[in-house]
């Protein structure tokens, strides 16, 4: 799963999606470039007219009709322990495996609302080396990322305001060569049963199939970006730091 990762320069990302589309509008308002859960970034969709748009709202999807912006979810009492204080519900990264029956992404799946998510960068953690390093995963041609999302246009119950909203798809990535050194591995799992997960890319030929596309469409293209997408900086860095410990 993602939590933080970096937006695209407004030029980087404006300049590569002309390269593929005749047209395309960025907004001004875009917010910091650093984005981690409930922050605002910026997420691309299509109109009633298949026209791209882009949009700055919540990375955390908010689910039509939540009663607010963030949802809490109270932590269950233990025995001899009082309740600890209610934390927001992580919406940020959504299981392609469970999208479609997840009560908080469920209706944006079956509707269709899918997006794309420009990203410079996203970061991960390895821990071969017995301590967390974060990797910040880029391209290695240098473009932006096009991660998979989905969108919401959530209605505040008291103001009527009009608040977007959108999430990451992940999906299971057991066995690649880069992404499968990635998060704490479970020791009671074996290798190709550890369910590591990783966000969506997407490349410029399947951006309208994923906008537009059926929902049997946009599955077939879930999956992990091959070992080559990446640049190898820092896994060849933490390579580095485990032959040192030999």
């Amino acid at each position: 799963m993602c939590n933080l990762y970096r937006m695209s320069p407004k030029t980087d990302p404006e300049v590569y999606i002309r390269r593929h589309l005749a047209k395309f509008w960025l907004p001004d308002d875009l917010a910091k470039p650093f984005v981690g859960p409930f922050d605002p970034g910026l997420f691309l969709r299509a109109d009633v007219d298949g026209e791209l748009v882009g949009e700055v709202g919540q990375w955390g999807l908010i689910r039509l009709g939540a009663p607010a912006r963030k949802e809490m979810i109270q932590p269950k009492a233990t025995a001899g322990k009082k309740l600890g204080a209610a934390r927001p519900r992580s919406t940020n990264n959504a299981r392609s495996e469970t999208v479609a029956t997840s009560p908080a992404f469920r209706a944006a799946w079956a509707e269709g609302r899918r997006c794309l998510i420009p990203a410079s960068w996203y970061q991960e953690p390895n821990r071969e080396t017995g301590r967390k390093v974060w990797w910040q995963l880029k391209r290695a041609d240098g473009q932006p990322w096009m991660l998979a999302g989905i969108w919401n246009h959530w209605t505040h119950p008291e103001t009527g305001e009009i608040m977007p909203s959108y999430t990451m798809l992940t999906c299971n990535c057991d066995g690649h060569p880069m992404l499968g050194r990635l998060h704490k591995p479970d020791p009671k799992a074996p290798p190709d049963t550890q369910d590591k997960r990783a966000v969506v890319h997407l490349e410029p030929a399947a951006w309208s199939t994923w906008l537009s596309g059926s929902v049997d469409q946009a599955r077939d293209l879930i999956h992990p970006a091959p070992a080559e997408f990446f640049d190898q900086a820092d896994a060849i860095a933490t390579d580095e730091l485990l032959a040192a410990a030999k």
